[in-house]
């Protein structure tokens, strides 16, 4: 049924039906967070060498979510506008789970980390928005809780996994430079999940037509969509970033920082050259391409999504370090080891399966309690109050050196988990315009991957310099960076 002529209202299956997809997508994530650092170690990689080797992912996100966002903003197929990009990115994703935990070298590795994080992300990126298409804004917030509840349902079962399989019996413990039988039948298993978890969102929704879209946007008194729009102007900073990306190359030379470091810089001053080529582009009278879009959304994005991608950056620099580093920290705080090749460090990387699996539970519990305490409290100091729980779960990951104690922690984790996967998109969602949601939760996706790249490049060396003994001061860190974005989330307003 209709409401005012408006998009029809959705009753729990179709709640359901809409995210259910989301299920295997995070799967995919989970084992991939929680097992990728303990793959890399297995194969040989230094702890000062993981956030290299992590670098890959967010710089795939960075280049991937953008352009897959334009894409399906503009496509329309017989099976619709976003599903494409789910079924061709999951099938990517299963062969990629399937190599993985296979993987002969460290180099193998890397590389099926890159190929499984772009799959990830062309799938990912259009479910944000195919929330935002299928429901009218009266219920956005419950389909991106019932999205996050899904999620945290996937992160526990791949969380999980090694855990119940070493409790079953299989082999938990491999030959140096071998990976764990546990690691890779959770793999199958996952790639499996992912694939079937898809494929029922795929065939069992049917999207809204543009045509259709432009009437409900009337009907659910938003703006239609405007005519076809060329891009007729780009910021002129180009040659600042240029400049800045320079003088960020200099600085990681004069500190003697390790390689990383300078794809930051070149992500500068690519970001510079992008400028550059699409003011020439429009001063051609070509302005209708991928490029020159891209620039001129990023660089008039809504206000509202300006300080929210803010508090994204800090929220997201705090989440990728816990994601790196958390193996070595608890192996080393809980259970007293540092090697990579001992049962007992093995022991560790599956608790903090258990751990990330019960972070994810309680963003999945949360996730239905988040839109009646937004009604109530608004999404602001709602998502102010869950951020603030997580950077107190971030300094009991610190100072607790109990492996059950660290549970409390992991609670205060997964409120901040639900919020930040939940109140920052009902907002975009809610500010957006409806037209431009793909390419604008593309773009927004760079204030995720920025934070993550200066993560990668800068934590080895921090750890190297300040203290290479004690990886526990990573969560400290990352405790402080949680603090800052509570602070810039008071900036937001709605």
């Amino acid at each position: 049924m209709t409401e005012q002529g408006g998009k029809p209202q959705q009753g729990f299956w179709g709640l359901w039906s809409i995210s259910f997809g989301f299920l295997g997508v995070q799967i995919g994530f989970a084992l991939q967070n929680a097992n990728a650092s303990r793959i890399f170690q297995a194969l040989g990689t230094p702890i000062e060498n993981l956030a290299l080797m992590w670098m890959a992912a967010p710089l795939t996100g960075l280049l991937v979510q953008p352009i897959v966002g334009h894409y399906s903003d503009r496509t329309w197929t017989r099976l619709g506008r976003r599903r494409p990009y789910f079924l061709v990115g999951a099938i990517l994703c299963t062969v990629a789970l399937l190599f993985m935990p296979n993987s002969p070298a460290i180099w193998a590795a890397a590389v099926t980390l890159w190929i499984l994080d772009a799959s990830l992300n062309v799938t990912m990126e259009p479910f944000r928005a195919f929330v935002g298409d299928m429901l009218r804004r009266a219920q956005r917030p419950a389909g991106y809780a019932f999205q996050t509840a899904f999620i945290g349902v996937g992160a526990v079962i791949a969380s999980l996994a090694p855990y119940v399989l070493t409790e079953l019996g299989v082999p938990n413990v491999a030959p140096e430079g071998q990976i764990p039988d546990t690691v890779r039948f959770s793999f199958y298993i996952g790639a499996a999940a992912l694939l079937l978890a898809v494929l029922w969102t795929v065939f069992g929704t049917r999207e809204y037509s543009p045509e259709q879209q432009a009437l409900y946007a009337v009907a659910d008194g938003e703006l239609p969509p405007p005519p076809h729009h060329v891009p007729t102007a780009t910021p002129a900073t180009g040659p600042y970033w240029l400049v800045g990306g320079l003088l960020a190359a200099l600085a990681a030379f004069a500190l003697s920082l390790k390689s990383e470091a300078y794809l930051v810089s070149i992500g500068l001053v690519v970001f510079g050259i992008a400028q550059i080529v699409s003011r020439r582009l429009i001063a051609a009278g070509r302005g209708d391409n991928l490029l020159s879009h891209v620039v001129n959304d990023l660089a008039t994005m809504p206000e509202t999504m300006r300080r929210l991608a803010l508090v994204q950056f800090f929220t997201w620099g705090a989440l990728f370090i816990l994601w790196i580093y958390s193996v070595p920290v608890v192996a080393q705080n809980a259970f007293g080891t540092d090697d990579p090749a001992s049962a007992a460090y093995n022991q560790a990387g599956n608790w903090v399966g258990v751990l990330f699996a019960i972070y994810s539970g309680v963003a999945a519990i949360c996730a239905f309690a988040l839109p009646l305490l937004s009604k109530a409290l608004g999404p602001v100091r709602t998502h102010m109050i869950a951020l603030s729980a997580g950077a107190t779960g971030f300094v009991g990951l610190f100072v607790i050196r109990d492996a059950t104690l660290l549970i409390a922690a992991m609670i205060g984790i997964g409120i901040a988990w639900a919020s930040i996967l939940t109140m920052p998109y009902v907002i975009l969602a809610n500010t957006l315009p409806q037209h431009k949601l793909g390419v604008y939760m593309g773009i927004f996706n760079f204030f995720v991957v920025l934070p993550q790249l200066i993560v990668a490049a800068l934590m080895g060396a921090l750890i190297d310099a300040v203290f290479p003994t004690d990886p526990g001061y990573t969560m400290l860190i990352a405790a402080a960076v949680m603090a800052v974005a509570v602070l810039a989330m008071r900036r937001v307003k709605v």
